[in-house]
């Protein structure tokens, strides 16, 4: 390979608050590799969850997606948060069996 490219393919869509009047009280940065949907990152502040935010925020990026021809929605949850996995359980998600999760650290306490 000779030249690597970088491409641009930013969409604010996918980077999104959730607000309660003027205070943001959730966000959520998503992407789109080309043939799957990814929920990347998803937050909300503690005082706010339970009331919504999060599911309005995963139902946003969900609705990009369509409108993009994707039909794979996809999210990485580490095992103890349980909260999260709930919260994706409750919206239609569920734990692959199949796929592999590989990372190379360079420390041992990353």
């Amino acid at each position: 390979m000779e030249n690597l490219r970088r491409q641009r393919l930013r969409d604010p869509r996918l980077f999104v608050g959730a607000f309660d009047g003027n205070k943001m009280v959730g966000a959520v940065l998503a992407s789109d590799d080309g043939r799957k949907g990814w929920i990347n990152r998803l937050a909300v502040v503690p005082d706010a969850r339970g009331k919504g935010a999060a599911t309005q925020l995963i139902r946003h990026c969900e609705g990009i997606f369509r409108k993009r021809g994707r039909r794979l929605f996809c999210v990485h949850i580490e095992a103890y948060n349980t909260e999260s996995i709930a919260l994706f359980e409750r919206e239609g998600y569920a734990k692959e069996e199949e796929i592999f999760y590989f990372t190379k650290r360079e420390r041992e306490d990353y």
